[in-house]
């Protein structure tokens, strides 16, 4: 019963393999989507949406693997708080250079699966009602998947989510966007 599982397993692999389309080579990138950030800052928590958007140049190497750098910044987060009376207001932005590879499942000739992962050099801007100010710069982890629908031999759909692990905190940005490939 096993080698009946394994030869079905190895027909499967075999035909997901026969569906690739030779997607190799150079492409350049580019998503808008939304990113949420939950963050403890000096004594307050900055629980909010923004308009992020990313940058990416790649390599292919085959239909499975690839290697992609790129450029992600994560708009504004903001939240204001009222203590005796008096007005607080938070600010956080990031923004980086992500370096990371990929990882595709073709399943047709023109849909993909794919992860990414990687590491995101990122520095930041922090500020509680534009006085105490802190300026974080770090190089953590990224992770992420999505999918890939091709629209013509050079431009493909991309949607996915990703999330970056920033210091001691992680944002989730969920994005749609195009790919060119030359």
């Amino acid at each position: 019963m096993k080698a009946k599982r394994m030869a079905c397993l190895a027909l499967a692999a075999l035909g997901v393999a026969g569906t690739a389309s030779a997607e190799r080579g150079l492409y350049f990138g580019g998503s808008i989507g939304a990113a949420s950030l939950t963050e403890r800052f000096d004594e307050f928590v900055i629980d909010d949406d923004s308009t992020a958007y990313r940058i990416t140049l790649g390599w292919q190497f085959s239909d499975f693997l690839g290697i992609e750098a790129g450029y992600h910044n994560f708009g504004r987060f903001e939240d204001s708080y009222t203590i005796d009376g008096e007005p607080i207001d938070l600010r956080l932005e990031a923004d980086g250079f992500t370096l990371g590879g990929t990882a595709s499942i073709p399943l047709s000739q023109s849909f993909w699966l794919y992860g990414r992962a990687g590491a995101f050099m990122w520095d930041g801007d922090a500020d509680v009602n534009s006085i105490t100010d802190a300026r974080p710069e770090e190089t953590n982890p990224y992770y992420g998947g999505g999918a890939k629908v091709k629209m013509t031999e050079r431009f493909s759909l991309v949607g996915d989510w990703t999330r970056y692990e920033l210091k001691d905190t992680e944002s989730d940005v969920i994005s749609l966007g195009l790919m060119y490939r030359f």
